[in-house]
Formats: structure tokens, sequence, C-alpha cells
């Protein structure tokens, strides 16, 4: 007895299509059906019901539909019908409905406002959208109103209307201050859904004149803003406490209305002293709970994708510590129509029956009305066949012009639905859509999924056979799915084989096979066991796996769930995982998990750490090598290798390394062969046909490898025919008439026999052409000659020898050589950006034209002149090349206020097709750069001279210099910064009225149109008066000042003599007794680094100058401390002299400032460090 059941959710990614009605087939609207089969109009896109458009940007109204044969469009606005021939501002898209209302180029948005609906329409019927009202967005200014100040009392409530203009959509309202910093909200102030600013109760820290309201209009990116709003909070003593009395709503009672699916806002806000909380509860009932959110302070209760059950008496309470007051708001939840089902399209045969059924619901009950291709069926053409019972259409023996689209319209006071439905009246025979020989593959034991995607109406039987020739499969070992899947629950190995799928119906018969593979499972046949392993030791898990021989596995190691560590001391081989150098951080589970493409098998074992005992040192040396090499059970395809370990070494054996030589293609070559665990000595080695095998064994231990075993006997295995096929087949031409086809070679143990060569073959692709075939041997290339240019064909390289064949290779695409390309891209637009950027488009060529691969676009470009200076250059063209089908590239790097010439030209794999004529553009002014050069000269005591050079980058037309420049004292602090704007046509000038002896910084700028260049500065010293020069330079070749230096240098070498013989003696100067006697505090010895001496300092005569002591803060050189003044020979306040004797100011140079000690002054910049500094 044949079972039939649908197909479940985890199959249905097998299923193209699925069968809906037994009377009726669904044809995917996307399906390659499309191409032959006639189908009446669906609309695939449209705008929205609500189309809200910026009236600044042009009117895109969206309507696509498919259908066979491709539709017609058409238009009414307000209820009859839109020409769009007649208004020069409308076009419609080419083989698109959607109709494109020129706004930007002179057409107003408002003059487009109305209701329009597009009908799409073939012979087989006509589709209509939904009715999509256009209405321009609108963000008006705020009404002028007077706005008097508020004065309120500390405590008392406060509410600053916003009242914002009326907007479409509606504004979003914020309260900012005049820094555009939001105000902020708390339980006591905030912003209500109004967009009122609410106070329970002002307070001093409230008072301000900057509270102002922001509208913003998203739609257009605009914000308007409410003129300020001034609060002047006054205090009262003492401040009264006041229980909870509601601001908004008001009364004791509201109503709120919300429609299903939407989101419910209820609000309470309280005033009251101190400031209220507020409390939600739902008379009669609980809040939903995964649905509801309190918001604002709880002030807000906010309850999303509401239902009829919402529906009831909602209860905010206010309360302080003086009272409570609340509020009832009765909530009514309507319902626009919603769906409960919508008519589906209906494909029937001619004389089947079908229906449409069209039901939905709604607060109140929507009316249900039918239209039959756009029309209202009350006035539609009659239809023998068709019955309008209600929410439902009932077609009975239908024929083929019954076929058409209808319309279902479900409508209340809150809204409506529109939905197409076609019923498509068919006479086709049977099509399979299931690819012809797809191979299944999957895992014995389990079930088994084969395709038979199928279309036909009326609707085809379906029939399975095994087998080309094969019986009618039948009985409970299978399942027969509606959709034309056969399942075989549990698959074995001779399951394995093709499988025929029949679909017939009155009106044909067609048939396809598939292939069917079934697979040994994966299995670990040993497992990683339990490791006890100690600190710092090595330990190894092993996971052998058997699978089928066709599957590669991957095996993947895992530490508690996770990642194996990225640490070197990890080391994953074939079939097992070592871990080196074991730590407590190694301590865990590792699993082995086994993947293929068609199963997934995991084991685990878990690690435990311990300490090391304290060992005597032991000599750790590489294993010796293995020995007796013996072969055993020899057969066509394998052998059983054995041999004995060497010595371990006190090294425990990891690995055993086996290589094998093949003497009769490589003699004396050793390749690797396989690994197996240190602790096999025993390995089963997979073997080639017409190869003389020996082998040899290498054991590995953590000290290195051991020298290789002597090689083990020959063994020479049978010839056979290839098992493979030459890999990395490829087709590519290298002339425009020629294809080249090549491939890599098989090794000498791949050809599996003597006397190896390659079938060469190909056709020319999507052609009703024969297979061309060449045999060739000692080649890993063929040239195919006279070939069409740029063509795909199809290509296979077998591999050969004298037993045979190897199996059938696998297709490749490959394409015929490439000419350069035939056009270039047409209608190049250049968009400068900005001075230094453009943007360029172009239309793409024809792919036909291209005649290669496709690689892209590149777009040459140079400098043609500068337009500030007209004088032609070396010209060097720059590239830029844009990858794949780009329409559109950025050209960065260009110099402001130049002439620029560009062009396109299409790229393939053999070079570069014809440029596109040139394109001139020009890129706008831009800011200058630095001035070449800024040099002063000729300095005098009032006056500096400037020159300077125009910028070598003037970037436009220079309209002025700048030239900002401001004094600089001693300590390098500056003085007020002076501005002067000079023509563009000078190039140097005089300063007059300055200080003399002053430095100043030189700040110098070009400007253009644009603005400002960057600047260049200098710095320069004004010269000082030439007499005290005179004096400063002479004061240092007078003789009394030669004499003076001497005999002080003379007096401090005879105290310091006399101090060191003291000293020795163990003398003492007197005042030092009297320091000892007395013990002054004051007087005791400095520290090392005070710079004095500690045996001999005086309080008085021997304290060290401090800077700034010997000139008094009117920086004169009083008389009475000086008979012979330094001002008289021209020194200042800077001519000093050190403690030692030795005079400092004519040899001081510039020098940084020094920190100031205790309340002295600074020091005046001295002549000399002027004269000293001068640039």
């Amino acid at each position: 007895m044949m079972r039939k059941k649908s197909v479940s959710a985890s199959k249905a990614s097998l299923v193209l299509f699925l069968c809906q009605m037994i009377s009726a087939l669904e044809v995917p609207l996307d399906s390659k059906l499309l191409e032959e089969l006639s189908q009446p109009p669906t609309i695939t896109q449209q705008s929205p019901k609500d189309y809200i458009v910026d009236p600044r940007e042009n009117i895109v109204i969206q309507c696509e539909a498919k259908g066979k044969p491709p539709p017609s469009f058409s238009w009414t606005r307000n209820g009859t019908h839109f020409d769009i021939d007649k208004d020069a501002q409308v076009t419609m898209k080419p083989n698109s409905g959607t109709l494109v209302i020129n706004i930007m180029n002179g057409g107003k948005a408002e003059a487009y406002e109305g209701v329009y609906q597009c009908t799409a329409r073939n012979e087989r019927g006509a589709a209509i959208s939904n009715n999509i009202v256009i209405r321009p967005s609108r963000s008006p200014l705020w009404t002028k109103e007077k706005l008097e100040p508020n004065q309120v009392r500390e405590g008392d409530s406060l509410v600053l209307h916003c009242r914002p203009p009326v907007g479409l959509p509606p504004p979003i309202i914020f309260w900012m201050d005049n820094a555009f910093q939001r105000l902020p909200q708390s339980e006591r102030v905030s912003q209500g859904l109004n967009g009122d600013l609410y106070f329970s109760n002002v307070q001093p820290e409230d008072t301000r004149e900057d509270y102002i309201c922001y509208a913003r209009f998203n739609h257009t990116q605009t914000i308007q803003q409410k003129q300020p709003i001034s609060v002047k909070v006054f205090s009262t003593k003492p401040v009264t406490e006041r229980q909870p009395v509601l601001l908004t709503p008001t009364g004791s009672t509201s109503t709120k209305v919300e429609l299903r699916g939407n989101v419910l806002l209820l609000e309470c806000i309280a005033a009251g002293l101190p400031t209220p909380v507020i409390r939600w509860i739902k008379e009669g009932g609980e809040l939903p709970a995964n649905r509801t959110f309190f918001e604002n302070f709880k002030k807000t209760l906010k309850i999303i994708d509401v239902s009829e059950a919402d529906s009831g008496n909602y209860k905010c309470i206010a309360r302080n510590i003086l009272g409570s007051a609340h509020h009832v708001i009765s909530v009514t939840v309507k319902a626009a129509p919603y769906w409960i089902t919508a008519p589906r399209n209906l494909v029937l045969s001619p004389g089947e029956d079908g229906t449409l059924i069209c039901r939905a619901n709604g607060n109140p009950k929507p009316n249900i009305s039918w239209l039959a291709n756009g029309v209202p069926i009350a006035i539609a053409p009659e239809d023998p066949s068709r019955k309008v019972d209600g929410d439902t259409i009932i077609f009975s023996h239908v024929q083929e012009r019954s076929s058409a689209v209808y319309q279902c319209n479900a409508s209340n006071e809150y809204g409506y639905l529109l939905a197409n439905a076609f019923v498509n009246v068919l006479a086709e025979p049977p099509r399979i859509l299931t690819s012809a020989n797809k191979l299944y593959q999957v895992i014995s034991d389990s079930p088994a999924l084969l395709d038979c995607a199928y279309f036909g109406s009326p609707k085809p039987e379906i029939e399975w056979f095994k087998g080309v020739k094969g019986s009618i499969l039948r009985g409970n070992e299978y399942i027969f799915h509606d959709n034309g899947t056969l399942e075989i629950p549990v698959a074995q190995k001779d399951s394995t084989g093709t499988y025929t799928c029949v679909a017939r119906n009155e009106l044909g018969k067609i048939q396809n096979e598939v292939q069917l593979e079934v697979k040994d499972p994966t299995m670990i046949i040993k497992q990683p066991e339990y490791k006890v392993v100690q600190r710092y030791g090595q330990v190894s898990f092993e996971c052998i796996i058997k699978h089928d021989s066709t599957l590669l596995p991957t095996v993947i190691w895992l530490k508690d769930n996770d990642e194996l560590p990225d640490d070197e001391r990890f080391l994953v081989g074939k079939d097992n995982l070592t871990i080196m150098n074991v730590t407590d951080r190694d301590d865990g589970t590792y699993t082995c998990i086994v993947n293929t493409t068609l199963d997934s098998v995991s084991a685990s074992a878990v690690l435990t750490v311990v300490a090391a005992p304290p060992t005597p040192a032991i000599i750790y040396a590489r294993p010796n090598p293995p020995f007796d090499l013996e072969l055993t059970g020899q057969l066509e395809r394998s052998v059983e290798l054995s041999w004995i370990p060497g010595d371990e070494n006190n090294s425990p054996i990891t690995n055993f390394v086996i290589e094998y030589e093949d003497g009769l293609h490589e003699p004396g070559v050793w390749h690797y062969q396989t690994e197996v665990p240190g602790t096999q000595t025993t390995v089963q080695l997979k073997l080639s046909p017409y190869v003389n095998y020996s082998f040899r064994v290498i054991a590995v231990n953590e000290i290195g490898r051991s020298q290789p075993s002597e090689p083990s006997e020959q063994y020479l295995t049978k010839s056979a025919s290839p098992d493979e096929n030459p890999s990395n087949v490829q087709g590519i031409g290298s002339e425009p008439d020629n294809l080249v086809i090549t491939w890599e070679s098989l090794k000498g143990f791949q050809s599996n026999g003597p006397g190896l060569q390659y079938k060469v073959s190909w056709r020319q692709k999507d052609v009703d052409d024969e297979w061309t075939s060449v045999i060739v041997a000692n080649v890993s290339k063929y040239i195919v000659s006279g070939t069409p240019t740029f063509v795909p064909y199809e290509i296979k390289v077998q591999a050969l020898n004298d037993l045979g064949y190897a199996p059938e290779p696998s297709e490749v695409i490959g394409h015929s050589g490439e000419d350069l390309p035939m056009v270039a891209p047409g209608n190049v637009q250049v968009h400068v950006v900005n001075s230094t950027l453009a943007k360029v488009h172009w239309d793409p060529v024809p792919l036909k034209t291209v005649r290669g691969h496709l690689q892209g676009y590149k777009v040459y470009y140079w400098k043609v002149q500068s337009l500030s200076r007209r004088s032609r250059r070396h010209v060097e063209k720059k590239i830029l090349t844009f990858r794949g089908n780009k329409t559109f590239g950025m050209l960065p790097g260009l110099e402001p206020y130049s002439s620029y010439k560009l062009n396109v030209r299409v790229v393939n794999g053999k070079g570069e097709g014809p440029a596109s004529p040139d394109k001139v553009f020009k890129t706008p002014e831009g800011v200058p750069s630095s001035p070449s050069f800024l040099k002063i000269t000729n300095p005098t005591l009032d006056s500096l001279t400037l020159e300077w050079g125009s910028p070598t980058h003037p970037n436009g037309v220079l309209t002025s210099y700048i030239l900002k420049f401001q004094p600089i004292n001693n300590t390098h602090e500056l003085g007020p910064l002076v501005e002067i704007r000079i023509p563009a046509n000078e190039s140097s000038l005089i300063l007059k009225n300055l200080n003399y002896s002053t430095r100043y910084k030189f700040y110098f700028n070009a400007q253009t149109s644009v603005g400002s260049g960057s600047q260049i500065t200098e710095e320069a010293v004004t010269i000082m008066d030439e007499a005290m020069a005179s004096r400063q330079v002479d004061i240092a070749t007078q003789g009394w000042f030669i004499g003076l230096m001497c005999a002080v240098a003379l007096l401090i070498l005879i105290l310091l003599i006399v101090c060191f013989i003291r000293r020795n003696k163990g003398g003492k100067y007197p005042v030092k007794e009297k320091e000892d006697a007395h013990a002054d505090p004051e007087i005791q010895p400095m520290k090392e680094d005070d710079g004095t001496f500690g045996e001999y300092s005086d309080a008085e005569d021997h304290k060290p100058l401090k800077k700034g002591s010997r000139t008094p803060s009117d920086r004169t050189v009083k008389k009475e401390d000086s008979d012979d003044s330094l001002v008289d020979y021209g020194e200042g306040v800077n001519g000093q002299f050190n403690e030692d004797g030795s005079f400092i100011g004519q040899y001081s140079g510039k020098k940084e400032k020094e920190p100031a000690e205790g309340n002295e002054s600074s020091e005046a910049p001295s002549p000399v460090n002027a004269m000293n500094s001068f640039v």
C-alpha cells in the first residue's frame, strides 16, 4: 500500500514548489516556467498607501508588475484617467509602470497632490495597485507670538507650552537652551506627549531665560525654533507642601481609541510638593507582561502591538506623602481590516473547478467587495463559470477565456485591504523541473529524499522506477510525497542506483533520472582515552577513524568545547593530538570531531595534570631506527607492513613515519606515505597500480627523528586503467581565434600502467554541437585554432593508458581568446565636487562589444593648463582603474582653478578599448599655497622692510595678502596682534612706527575669493639707539675695565688661599666663633646644592647673590650703591658682577626666561642680548 504525506518543514528546502490543492497548481512567479507559460499580471512593487514626499525632490510613484506577455501600464488620478503624455513634467520608466514627476526642473509638488492608482494589463487580465495618496511634506514656521516672562513662586507647578506648527508628518519636539544643550529632565521636570514642558514644582535653579522649544521635521531635515521663554522663580518662606493634582489629563476620566497593532501611549503628569510618584493599574485585569513599558519616569504607559483584549479602564495614581490623585482612561481598541485568508492565485486546466477565498476581520467588521480586472464584478463581463458567494468566488468547469485577475477589497472606517489574485486557465503537458541526472548522496541507515518537482495542467500523476527499465516502486519501504518527492526512510548500500521519475497527464508524459549514492558512515574506531600526565610532560590523544573512501574527512580538536589554545605546544597530527610540556592550564576535556560533507561524529576524553616528582638527570636521545621490516597480505591495492621498534633512548616514541620508493618511475627518491602513533607497529598501506614499492620506517620522539630503517623487500603492483584524471583543467585563449587547453599532468605512479595518454575534448557551449576529441601524450597543453572570438567552450581531459580509460571527467567552462573591446563608453559626464575632487559618470558598453572578460574601466585624465597663469606645461596623464561593471568613479588630487581633460576606456583581459571623446572640465578656485618666501630687511629704529614672493600654487586669482604681526618680549610673551590687508599686486612693504630694539613675529598669507591659504612666519628685530649701542660695544675695550677685572680676580684668589691655610691649621674666623656661641639657625651651613661654603658662610657678607639682587625694582643702579655706576658705561641693568667677581653682562647672549626667586621682579631685555639675537 503506497503512503502519502506532506513534506515537513525540515525537508522544505528540498522542494522547488508545493502543490497546494488537488484541483489547482501554484506557479512560482520567478520560475523559469514564466518564460513559456502565459500568466496574468501580478503587482510586484508599489508605493505606500500614504505617500508623503519631499517637495524639493522629484516624486517617484512606484508600480512594477510581472506577467506573460509583459503587461502594459496606465494610471488614474482622483478616479479619472491620468494622461501622462499631456504633462511634460511626468514620465513613465521604460518597461515599468513607475511614474517620475519632475519637481526639480520647475514642477510644483502641491500641483500633484491626489489619489493615484496603477493598472497593469495584458491579454489575460488586469491587476491594480492600492490607492496611493500623494501629499508633500510641510514644515511651516512658528507663528509669531509675544511671550511674557513667567514669574512663579517656589514650589508651585508650571507648564511651558510649546504649541508647534502643524506639519506633515508631525514634528519631533524637544527642549534646549541657547547653547543647544538639552534641558535636563527628571521626575520633577519632564516633557509631555504634546511637547509641553511640565514642572511638578519649581525650584530656584529653574530660573533662566532660555527655555526654547524646537520642532524637528525629519522628512525635510529642518528644525524650527520657538522664541525663548523666560522663567523667574521667587522664594517665599516657608515653602508650602501640597498634595498631588493632575496637570494632564484634566478631570477624573477620559477616553482613548487606538487601532489594533499600534502602540498605545497613556500619560499622566501631576503637580505637587514633594514631587509625586506615578503608578499604573488596569481595572479588572493585569497589564500585559511582555508588551508593557514605562517611559518618562513612569509618567507614560506604553503597550506595544495592542489588540482588542487590551481594551478597558487604565488608572494612573499620583502619590506623595500628603495624599494622592488619580485619573481613569477608558481605552477602546478598534481594528482596520486584516487578513484571515487572502485570495491566492489559481492555475487550472480546462474543465476543472476552483475557488477564490477572501476573508478579513476588523472592528467594525469590514465589508468585502470583488472586482474583476479592476472593474466591480457586478458590471464586469459575465462569465458562466463564475459564481460569487460573499467572500468566496466559485469556479466550475472553467475554460481558457475564464482567465482574469480578481481583486478583493476589505474596508471599514479605519482603512482597507486590496489583494490581487489571478485565475489562469492553462492546458500544458507535464514538465519536470528537477535537474537531470542530479546526484544525491546520503549515509547508510539515514533517510534519502529524491526530488521530482513538476508542473502540468491538468496536474500530472507521478510514478517512480528504480533503474532505467525497472518496475514501478511500491510498498512500505517507500513514501511518495504530494510534491513528487520519493522518500526512502532507511537507505541501505543496495539502495544505490538510478531512479526514474515519470510525470503524465492527458496531454503527455515526461521522465527524469536522478542518481543515489549511499555512503558508509564515518566512525571513530579508536577514541581518545582518559589520561593522567605529570606537569611538564607530554601526552597524546588518539582519534583513529574509518570512513567512506569517497568522502574527505576533516578532523577538529576542541578543548572544553572551544578552540585549542593558540600555542605551538599543541601538535595536531593526522589521527592524534599531542601536547608538549604540559602545564596546569591544559587540564580539561579534549574532543575529537570528524566531519564529512554528509555526517559528523565526535569523541571526548579528560586530561588530568599532576605534579611531577623530582627525578635524577636522564640523558635523552633520538630513538634507534626500527628493524625487521616485513610485508604481508599483498593485494593489488594494499599491503600490510610490520616492524620492530628500536631503543627509545629515554624519550617515548611518539609516532612512526613510513616512506616509500618507486623503483620503476623514481628510483632513489623517497616519498612520505603515512605515519602512525608510536604504540603501533603494523599498518595497512594503500597502494597504486604499476608501482615497484619498497618501504622504510623512521621513529620520532620529542628529541628528534631516528635514522631510516633498512628498506623492505620490493613489491610490484599490477597495472590498471587510471583512477583519476588530470587536475586544474583550464581553457583560455591566447589569441582571438584560438582556445588553449591546459592541465596538470598525472605523476608517474598515478598513470597506473604503461602508455599514459590524454583524451582532450571540447565543444562550443549553448550550441547543439558534437564533442571534438584528440588524443595526445607527453604534453600538458593543446591549442584549438580557428575559434570565434571569446565564446564559452565545454572542455574535459581524460587520462588513459594501455589498459583503458580513467572515469568520465567533469566538464569545465573555458573561453576562446579575447580581442580588444570594440566601442568606447558613451555619455561621459563630469560633476565637479570641489576644487580638488570630481565625479565622472559613463554608460556601460554592451557586453557583446567587450569581446572578453570585463575587467573594468580606466579613466585617463590630465591637466591642460592652470587658469590662473594661462601657461601650459608638460602633460602628465593619470590613470584610475575602476574594477567590474562600475559606471562612475571619483577623481581625487585635482589642482584647483585648472582645466582638465579626460576620457574613459573599457578594459578586458586583452587590453583597452578605444577612448571616449575627450571631456573638458574645470576645477573651481581653492585657497592658495603659502607665499614662496618672506624676507625682512633694512631694520631701523622704528621700521622694517618686508619682501615676499607670490604663492607657488595660487589655486585661483589672488585678491590680497594678509599680514599679521605682534611684538615679543624677552619672556617670549606675545603682544597685541596687528592685521594689515595688502593688495595682491604688491611684493614689498615698509612697516613704520615700530618700537626700537623690539622683536616682532610676522604671519603672512595670501587670499583668493575662496579664502586664506597657509601662512608663512618670520621674526625680526628693530635696532637700538645708536649712541647707546656705541657705549655698549666700547665698554669691553676700556683699560679701566680690564684692570678692575684683574684686581677683583686677584683678591678672590688671595682670599681662597688664606681660607685654605686657616682651615688646614684648624683656625676659624672670629665671626664663626660668634655663630657657634649664639647657634643662630639662620647662619647654619647650607646644603651642598645651595652652592655656598658651609664652614665659612656669613649671614650678611657671604650670602649668595640672587637673580636681580644687585638692582632695585626701578631697574636703575642707585648712586649710593656704587659711585662708579654701570649706567655710565652703557651696560644697563644686565651689567652685573658674578660672585667670583667676573663681569657677566658684556658676554651674555640670548637666554631663556629663568624662574623667578622669591618676590624679585623679572629683568628687562638687555640691549646687548637684543643685538646678539638679531637676525
